[in-house]
């Protein structure tokens, strides 16, 4: 396979030789090749021939590349042996078109829900624990043992002196216990934690003790520097007793060691370090982050993480709460951000929460009483457990899922869809019965299982899920790049259309998508498990999609972008820091500046991609323009039914090129600009590879 640059919206001969022995096609053509994405009169050699010319003839439309195949199996499995040479492309013809187009202000569209800059966040990798949530310290509850390789606790001093106590844990299925006598003491440390300059650290850790303990040092170390906090009076019942630091310089390589003195034996239950700028447990500087983001509604807590989670594990006692291996995903699952965590972590944001249950080893019951617990009253059973952890007051949540992807074989609890599709509707009756008011989506996927869902489902939902990721697996153009996007939110939104004509049980219904997850997925894992990073180019895609989205607004009433932080996230954090990746960037500047009415636009639109809004009110005018060629574009522009006020404003997000991304503690590449004057709206001009958002006063 080779990858080949290409001119959209041209035609080209491609000519190659090919050599064939003893070629044998099972359903096939044999040796020959193809230019991945594009239509073409393929031809293939079977038997035994020498060099032989294929030639053919393809369109490329909107691409600007391609993967060149050759390939000993063309259109199904062959044997035997080929040889090819010689290969080379003739440019026959490109369009010329001069973009020019038309904004209607008065041809108005479905409105575009606000529901469309929604957010995913899910229990995996660094996305809450080490991402959103404000525990410095991994393993806190010791699901491995430490000393072992993939603890992040070390054992220090005397190792015999070092067990563990599985018969009375405090929290698990294990407790360590730290040994002293006269010739040395066992310890444990981890490091690598991060401290920020001039900075308080609280926490706390649970300890009991026999009573030949004098005192348990826990001290936090950077370099030559060190603070310890010496807890003496322990009890031989767990208590908690709090530790309190004061950073200097800024590292990321603190440790925090725990030792004991005396003559004895010391339990630790569980530690716990935070910065003390947390709100509610959350890093301040990513609450920072996500409120620039502004989404209107969260998804958790998976993704494949919820068909294995039983949301019981996650509330009552921060502390007793019991860790788990992630049961989709690598590493443990502490379960310190549960419900409570989350609803809270809802509220500093002023946005909503939508819950998934677990539709995939888990059962009707578990997610009835998920739903009472949530939304039911204090006198009910799961309301008075509510109560008794501390929140007597009904949250309401209004949003709630069936499952993730139970169509796909790496789902735990992955069935057929027969089978789903009733336990769909045992899920919906059981937890419409605790609060018939809820919204329901139902698991989607494009094809079969959508269409045995909406036949069978239909009065058991209010929305239905889809997905879609997009990778760099193209011929390297940037115009193929970006289009991924747009093109996938539109072959979504064009199959349930075609649905709504096809399936009787849909008619008279406005069963809209959910398209709860979305985004870009390749790269090396930077920030973590599926921690990729997110360049400019990925900026543009997540640009035109938002303007797909204004397009398709009569049916995608939601779209989460998965995931906000570090696991293929718009947000990247480190120890320290953290920073709006780049398609971050766009996220929160078409959150403040994109209208939400749609408006009609005509014309010549190509090369770029554009769309046109309204803000609620009807006031000013969006013209959002996503360049994915190299070169600069003049658009001149007519607008009906509506007259501007005189200059416009526009706004982009800029970079010193299309693999340019942001890295958390440096500055921002990626990164928004404006507004910066634009004199009329008669000709636009949007520079190469650019993001650009115009925006215009109208006239009353």
């Amino acid at each position: 396979m080779t990858k080949v640059e290409l001119k959209p919206w041209s035609e080209y001969k491609f000519t190659g030789w090919v050599k064939t022995e003893g070629v044998e096609s099972r359903g096939g053509k044999g040796a020959g090749f193809r230019f991945e994405a594009f239509d073409a009169e393929y031809t293939g050699l079977t038997g035994t021939n020498d060099w032989q010319k294929i030639e053919f003839v393809f369109k490329t439309g909107n691409d600007d590349s391609s993967i060149l195949s050759c390939l000993l199996g063309l259109d199904g499995p062959a044997s035997g042996r080929a040889w090819f040479d010689d290969m080379s492309l003739e440019l026959l013809r490109s369009e010329n078109f001069n973009t020019a187009v038309t904004i209607d202000v008065a041809d108005k569209k479905e409105s575009m829900s606000e529901y469309i800059y929604g957010q995913f966040i899910e229990h995996l990798g660094r996305c809450i624990y080490g991402g959103i949530w404000a525990e410095m310290l991994e393993d806190r509850k010791f699901w491995y043992l430490p000393g072992d390789r993939e603890s992040p606790w070390q054992v220090k001093g005397k190792r015999e002196l070092f067990s563990v106590d599985r018969a009375n844990p405090f929290t698990g299925d294990k407790t360590p216990v730290l040994g002293v006598d006269g010739s040395g003491a066992a310890g444990i440390q981890q490091s690598g934690l991060g401290l920020k300059p001039d900075l308080e650290y609280e926490g706390r850790i649970i300890l009991k003790a026999t009573p030949g303990i004098t005192a348990v040092k826990v001290t936090l170390s950077r370099g030559e520097e060190s603070q310890s906090v010496t807890i003496d009076k322990l009890g031989t019942i767990f208590s908690a007793y709090p530790l309190k630091y004061q950073s200097g310089a800024m590292t990321h390589n603190a440790s925090l060691t725990i030792e004991p003195e005396g003559n004895g034996k010391v339990w630790v239950g569980t530690a716990s370090l935070m910065p003390s700028d947390n709100i509610e447990g959350f890093r301040s500087d990513v609450i920072a982050l996500l409120k620039e983001l502004n989404a209107p509604v969260y998804r958790w807590p998976g993704g494949n993480f919820v068909s294995g989670y039983n949301w019981k594990d996650g509330i009552g006692d921060r502390d007793r709460r019991p860790p788990r291996k992630n049961p989709a995903w690598q590493g443990v699952e502490h379960n310190d951000v549960g419900l409570h965590e989350f609803i809270s972590f809802c509220e500093i944001l002023g946005t909503e929460p939508y819950i998934a249950v677990n539709a995939g080893l888990g059962d009707s019951k578990q997610a009835r009483e998920e739903v009472e617990y949530c939304n039911g009253s204090a006198e009910t059973p799961m309301g008075r457990l509510r109560a008794a952890n501390g929140h007597p007051e009904p949250w309401n949540v209004k949003w709630w899922s069936i499952g993730n992807e139970m169509y796909g074989n790496w789902q735990l609890g992955h069935m057929s869809t027969e089978d789903f599709v009733r336990k769909h509707n045992a899920f919906a009756d059981a937890m419409r019965s605790v609060d018939p008011d809820i919204k329901l989506i139902a698991v989607g996927e494009l094809g079969d299982w959508d269409r045995m869902v909406l036949t069978n489902c239909s009065e058991s939902m209010d929305l239905i899920s889809e997905h879609f990721y997009r990778q760099d697996w193209h011929g390297g153009g940037l115009m193929t790049h970006v289009k991924q996007i747009p093109d996938a939110i539109r072959e979504k939104a064009e199959a349930h259309r075609q649905y709504r004509k096809e399936i009787p049980q849909l008619e008279g219904k406005d069963i809209r998508i959910c398209m709860d997850e979305w985004n870009y997925w390749y790269g090396p894992h930077i920030y973590g498990e599926l921690g990729t990073r997110y360049f400019m180019r990925d900026a543009m895609g997540i640009a035109a999609g938002l303007n797909e989205y204004s397009r398709q607004s009569d049916m995608v009433f939601m779209a989460n972008y998965a995931q906000t932080v570090n696991v293929i996230g718009c947000i990247k954090t480190n120890t320290t820091s953290s920073i709006l990746d780049a398609t971050g960037q766009v996220l929160k500047l078409y959150r403040q500046q994109f209208g939400t009415i749609p408006v009609a636009v005509s014309g010549e639109t190509r090369p770029v991609d554009i769309a046109a809004t309204l803000d609620s009110e009807g006031q000013t005018v969006t013209i959002s323009v996503v360049n994915a060629t190299r070169d600069k574009v003049k658009i001149p522009v007519t607008l009906l039914n509506g007259t501007v006020t005189g200059e416009g404003e526009l706004w982009q997000v800029t970079a010193p090129d299309i693999m340019a991304t942001n890295e958390p503690g440096r500055p921002e590449n990626v990164k928004i600009t404006g507004p910066a004057s634009v004199p009329s709206v008669g000709e636009l001009t949007v520079g190469p590879a650019s993001i650009n958002l115009f925006v215009f006063k109208l006239k009353n």
